[in-house]
């Protein structure tokens, strides 16, 4: 049967279970019935942390230059010791389980991992498991998942009383890679010249390598002080396989020489299987991060893309393996998509976000510099693949990039002129916020709209401001800085009378993003070498996406903490350090960040200092580099 329109109009903010099954998400979705009793289910139990305000206390001590702790990273034995579940809660939670005929298994920290049959997952969690078939929606393709009718009871209070919640009873497929591709537009067009700012001679647009990088952002001081990435290691967490060659393959055809055995692939959950059209993300991600530091090694963290389970099993192994000093992750999903899948019990409630932003803590407490694409549907992440002419404009932002422990990495587009097919020439004077607005010459001369025929809305830097996460300290007294926008609703526009899908609250003091930005425009873009399905070996121009910049941050960030001698934990800080204390757009050549004033996301645009386009602004590698040295000279002892 469809899904009633009842649960349409559920409303994602709620966090209820039944929303999980939203129209949004899956509009048109089938349920098939119940999940067969004997098919294996693998959910992720969260225990409650100790003294979790104690913990955000330790990270703002670690990142405050001055304070005793400045960059006295945790160990993940320290981090475990101080702030694990408590003992007799995670002996209970165990017991449990395991007389109800489940599995379980835990290591340390606050995850449970239980699996066994869908008849005994009900019966331990008080649900009916049903599976449900969702078609192709935007960017999603469709795919088969199983979800509760309902909010999970335990039996025994007391166990309920150590729980925060559980991720994987919904295991709908909600994460998708931030890799773009020029338009037929842009494919259309005779020349990308590079404009003023262009640093050297290198690499037409759309054909861009990580030696144009280098050159348009100041990384090369860096090289030439010999700070390749040496002693660094750098984790990608993914949702797809690759083909290792391929990194290697567009190193050499670079000019690079690199160790033969710098890559690492830990198969989380049983990895990310055969190759797919999304492997192309998972293979810019190890090669621009590893281009750009290319004598760091790379550990790329695989898990399957169909087990909401994977994404957080993945992070969890990254974190607490400690090996890596920089992550990545160029994967993301709205907000309140993942929001959704939520579970309440015991009268508290979590979701993928909150467990994943927890995670991202530990990372933060352990000094490991975590980077997240903040997507490419510009200021409307709802509206990823959601056709104008059907739904309304919903401003919103996309996790996990929106969490305050994360660098939410945001595109520009660079200085250019396009020339078209159709006579008509777009000139971009100076480096601004990557939103295909521009295009709107183009359009007009094709006789199409720009919002519903042209096919460029709302193509661009993801931006905005959280609905669920406050606003972070780092955050305050920084000019720019705004709320959440007032009246939005996601309204599906084709049924009568209308039927709104989706509410977020407005005026919340949220967490704004992005953080800071490098060019991500496909027209002003990006090769790819890569290998696809059926061992064709291309290479690919015109890509773009922030999924190019969350690697590329990586890797300097890679270079930054090898210049330092130490990890650097959250970027965030000394990022709008800099800007509040007016040391980040000069003086003149020193200016260790770059301010970007023009262009928009099709909501919010380009200003002085901070905005939700492109954050703080690109960066000045070396000039940032010498910024973070006289901010570690501030704490060394006399």
């Amino acid at each position: 049967m469809r899904i009633s329109s009842g649960l349409r109009g559920a409303v994602f903010a709620t966090f209820s279970t039944v929303s999980a099954l939203h129209a949004f998400a899956a509009d048109g979705v089938q349920d098939t019935g119940r999940v067969a009793s004997n098919t294996t289910v693998s959910v992720r139990v969260a225990l409650k942390q100790k003294d979790v305000e104690g913990l955000k206390k330790l990270i703002e001590a670690l990142h405050t230059p001055g304070n005793p702790l400045f960059r006295q990273f945790l160990t993940p034995e320290e981090f475990h010791r101080r702030f694990d579940p408590d003992r007799r809660d995670v002996e209970a939670a165990t017991a449990y389980f395991t007389r109800a005929g489940l599995s379980v298994r835990h290591e340390r920290g606050q995850l449970l991992q239980v699996s066994g049959s869908a008849q005994a997952i009900e019966e331990a969690f008080g649900v009916s498991l049903h599976e449900y078939v969702a078609p192709a929606v935007g960017p999603k393709a469709a795919h088969r998942f199983h979800a509760p009718t309902a909010d999970p009871k335990l039996k025994s209070e007391a166990v309920e009383a150590g729980i925060e919640g559980l991720v994987g009873l919904d295991n709908r497929v909600s994460y998708h890679p931030n890799k773009s591709q020029r338009s037929p537009l842009g494919q259309n067009a005779v020349r990308a010249n590079a404009g003023p700012g262009i640093a050297g001679a290198g690499n037409a647009f759309q054909e861009w390598t990580v030696a144009d990088v280098a050159r348009q952002y100041n990384v090369e001081p860096l090289y030439a002080s010999g700070i390749r990435g040496e002693g660094k290691t750098i984790g990608i967490v993914t949702l797809a396989s690759f083909t290792p060659s391929d990194a290697f393959r567009y190193w050499n055809r670079v000019g690079l020489r690199v160790d033969p055995n710098r890559i690492t692939v830990v198969q989380v959950d049983g990895g990310a299987g055969p190759i797919t059209d999304n492997s192309s993300e998972t293979t810019l991600d190890v090669q621009q991060a590893g281009g750009l530091a290319p004598a760091a090694k790379i550990v790329v963290y695989e898990a399957p893309i169909d087990a909401r389970t994977g994404f957080i099993d993945a992070f969890y192994k990254a974190v607490n393996d400690n090996v890596a000093d920089t992550i990545s992750v160029s994967w993301g999903s709205l907000e309140a998509d993942v929001a959704a899948a939520s579970q309440r019990i015991g009268g508290t409630k979590i979701s993928d976000m909150k467990l994943q932003n927890q995670i991202f803590m530990q990372a933060a407490a352990q000094g490991q510099t975590v980077i997240a694409a903040q997507g490419d549907s510009g200021s409307y992440e709802a509206n990823r693949g959601l056709p104008l002419s059907q739904y309304s404009a919903l401003v919103s932002v996309q996790m996990p990039g929106s969490s305050p422990y994360v660098t939410s990495a945001g595109g520009t587009t660079l200085p250019s002129t396009l020339v078209f097919n159709s006579g008509v020439t777009v000139t971009i004077p100076t480096e601004q916020a990557w939103g295909w607005s521009y295009l709107a010459p183009v359009c007009a001369a094709r006789k199409l709209d720009l919002k519903t025929t042209c096919g460029v809305w709302s193509e661009g830097s993801g931006g905005g401001v959280s609905a669920y996460f406050k606003r972070p300290s780092y955050q305050k007294a920084i000019p720019g800085i705004a709320l959440t926008a007032t009246g939005q609703k996601l309204t599906d526009n084709s049924t009568n009378p209308p039927e709104d899908l989706l509410e977020l609250r407005g005026g919340f003091a949220g967490r704004n993003v992005p953080d800071v930005s490098l060019n991500a425009d496909p027209n002003t873009g990006y090769a790819v070498d890569f290998t696809d399905q059926n061992g064709a070996f291309s290479i690919s121009y015109g890509n773009g996406g922030t999924s190019f910049v969350a690697p590329q941050l990586a890797g300097i960030a890679a270079l930054l903490g090898q210049r330092v001698g130490g990890r650097l934990g959250l970027l965030n800080y000394p990022l709008y350090a800099l800007v509040r204390n007016g040391q980040a757009y000069g003086p003149g050549a020193d200016a260790p960040l770059r301010d970007i004033v023009r262009g928009d996301t099709w909501y919010y645009r380009a200003g002085p200092g901070y905005d939700q386009t492109t954050g703080v602004g690109t960066l000045n590698v070396d000039n940032f580099a010498k910024a973070l040295v006289r901010m570690a000279a501030e704490v060394r002892p006399h």
